[in-house]
C-alpha cells in the first residue's frame, strides 16, 4: 500500500542531492521522473519487473517508464497490475499530497514534479519538489509552461 507520508519525506530528503543507489539522469535528458519513481517506490509502490513494466536495478536494467515522463505517465494509467505504480490523471481539484504533476508545452509533456504540500488546489497553492531544477517545496505557479496534467496515485 502507498505511504504517501513515506514518500513525501523521501522527496524532501533528496531534494537537493542525489541518492547513490540510483543513477543520475541529469546530463542523459533529465532526472525529474527518475526522482519521482524514487520518491513513489520509498513510499511502498513494489517494482513491475516485467519487459514492459516500472523497474530500476542499475543504469543498464530499468524500464523507460522508471525515468521518461511519456513512458510513465503511459505505464501508470494503464497499468491494471498490483505491481508497479497505478494512476489517473484528474483535475487540479483532485490532486493530493504525494501525486505527480506534469508540465508541457501544448506538443509534449517534458517534466514531472512530485507534490510535497497543498496549501490549496491552485497552481498557486500546490508545492512540487523535483529534480532537474532541484526544488524544494517551489509552488507550481513560478514555473513557465503552457499546460499541466495531474496524476492521483491510486496504489
Amino acid at each position: 500500500m502507498y505511504n504517501r507520508t513515506k514518500a513525501i519525506e523521501y522527496a524532501l530528503k533528496w531534494a537537493d542531492g542525489r541518492n547513490s543507489i540510483y543513477s543520475d539522469f541529469t546530463k542523459m535528458g533529465g532526472d525529474c521522473t527518475n526522482f519521482v519513481s524514487q520518491a513513489l517506490h520509498a513510499g511502498g509502490i513494489e517494482m513491475d519487473f516485467t519487459p514492459l513494466g516500472w523497474y530500476y536495478v542499475n543504469l543498464n536494467s530499468r524500464a523507460p517508464a522508471w525515468s521518461g515522463v511519456n513512458e510513465f505517465y503511459n505505464f501508470a494509467t494503464e497499468n491494471t497490475s498490483l505491481r508497479g505504480v497505478r494512476a489517473k490523471e484528474v483535475d487540479i481539484n483532485q490532486i493530493e499530497e504525494g501525486d505527480v504533476v506534469q508540465l508541457g508545452d501544448g506538443t509534449r509533456f517534458y517534466h514531472s514534479l512530485f507534490v510535497t504540500n497543498i496549501a490549496d488546489n491552485t497552481f498557486d497553492g500546490i508545492f512540487i519538489t523535483a529534480h532537474d531544477f532541484d526544488s524544494k517545496n517551489r509552488r507550481l505557479s513560478t514555473y513557465v509552461f503552457e499546460t499541466a496534467r495531474f496524476l492521483h496515485i491510486l496504489n
